[in-house]
């Protein structure tokens, strides 16, 4: 399982969003977690129609997109969303 978190330099909703997915990955074994500055990383933001950062994408075990969102998550909701991509 793997999430991607897209942030930005000067986003301070980026920070939270970077210590929920980190509290995620403590409690979640074998989450596999990538972040992106879309800066660094504007092709690629483009072909996945970023518009807004914190953006979180989740992808299952088959690699299809489970959940996509835009904003600060919530531990709960990544957590239940993580849940889901398991199955």
């Amino acid at each position: 399982m793997r999430l991607d978190l897209y942030t930005s330099a000067f986003c301070e909703p980026c920070h939270r969003a970077r210590e929920i997915v980190a509290e995620a990955q403590r409690l979640v074994p074998g989450l596999e977690v990538t972040e992106r500055d879309i800066a660094a990383h504007q092709a690629l933001a483009a072909d996945l129609g970023l518009t807004s950062t914190p953006t979180t994408i989740i992808y299952g075990a088959d690699g299809s997109e489970v959940l996509r969102a835009s904003g600060v998550p919530t531990l709960p909701r990544l957590l239940t969303a993580l849940a889901q991509a398991l199955d």
